[in-house]
């Protein structure tokens, strides 16, 4: 099994990062405030403005490390990667059957099964742990909702179908999501996704451990050989990384909703950590920001038996795995693409 390495997160918008030797080093007003090993990483992530030398860059092509730069507000901008692994063989396979509809729809249920089923589990876990402080009626249900749109999804005939099926669990789900926070309701409320900018607390921290569940994704197919970019669901758009976002589908309950409820129900986070601009803006400080990433790192290194592989790993390694067994299934080794069905 692959080693889990760290990530370095970048907080403070006027760092610069150069490289000395085999080091990172980090730069505030040209004073090295940082240096660590670069051979620690697997990737580099950044947040604001910060910038990156010429020489630390070329390091991290060489080393397969990569650097990705995000906005304040959770948006990447961009990802510099080294050059691609794995064989041509392999990426041939994904373009033809991405350009056959028969075989992207039956690799795009199996990702929304996973989508679907994770999320029944967490509103069942709600019924189970939290029945007094929730409507339990309203959870059981979206649960029976959600279970049965699992018959729905594998009969779904073409991608539309499969779309519109998608779309009316995910209404079903969110529509309890502000029940999901227990505590801090009056500071922290969900009523509706809006992001670029997010609006609402609860979506600014959506759409940052979106952000990083999804480069995490990218990183976990490129890593196997496949193009992030060519996507069975989401279609082709320029900068779109269509097959990240499939592939996120099945985790973003597990990995980014939870955590996000952790954060708030755990008043990990309080209404002070986040500044809202001029523009409606929420946006977290970056002492906050910090925090968070702190905790994303630190529930990377849990351990969880994989439902299918039936090994132990690390949480963070679950969408290196899941890119593992898409190109396994690609190649041929597997009969189907078996998607993340955590309980």
């Amino acid at each position: 099994m692959r080693q889990l390495l760290n990530t370095l997160y970048v907080n403070t918008p006027e760092a610069y990062l150069a490289a000395d030797g085999n080091n990172v080093k980090v730069l505030i007003d040209q004073k090295c405030v940082g240096e660590v090993p670069l051979q620690n990483f697997e990737s580099i992530v950044t947040f604001g403005y910060s910038g990156v030398s010429p020489g630390l860059m070329q390091k991290c092509l060489d080393q397969g490390i990569s650097i990705s730069f995000i906005s304040k507000s959770g948006y990447l901008k961009g990802r510099v990667v080294g050059k691609p692994t794995g064989n041509v063989y392999l990426r041939r396979i994904q373009y033809r059957l991405a350009d056959t509809q028969a075989a992207s729809l039956e690799i795009s249920k199996n990702f929304i099964i996973g989508k679907v089923y994770n999320q029944r589990w967490i509103v069942e876990r709600y019924i189970r742990d939290h029945s007094f402080q929730i409507d339990a009626d309203m959870f059981k249900k979206v649960s029976e909702s959600l279970k049965n749109g699992i018959e729905e999804i594998r009969n779904a005939e073409n991608m539309d179908v499969l779309r519109g099926v998608e779309g009316n669990l995910a209404t079903d789900y969110f529509s309890i999501f502000d029940q999901m926070i227990i505590n801090q309701k009056e500071d922290f409320f969900y009523h509706g996704r809006n992001r670029r900018p997010p609006l609402d607390r609860v979506n600014a921290l959506l759409s940052l451990t979106y952000t990083l569940l999804g480069n995490e994704c990218a990183s976990g197919l490129i890593a196997n050989g496949l193009d992030p970019y060519v996507g069975f669901m989401h279609v082709d758009r320029p900068g779109r990384e269509s097959l990240a976002l499939d592939l996120m589908e099945e985790l973003r309950g597990v990995m980014a909703d939870r955590f996000v409820l952790k954060l708030i129900n755990k008043k990990m986070l309080h209404a002070d950590d986040f500044v809202e601009k001029e523009s409606g803006a929420i946006l977290l400080k970056d002492g906050a920001r910090k925090r968070v990433l702190a905790e994303w790192q630190n529930n990377k290194v849990t351990t969880i038996e994989h439902p299918f592989l039936k090994e132990k790993i690390e949480w963070g390694l679950i969408p290196f795995v899941q890119a593992q067994l898409l190109a396994r299934y690609l190649r041929g080794d597997l009969d189907g693409y078996p998607p993340f069905l955590w309980k």
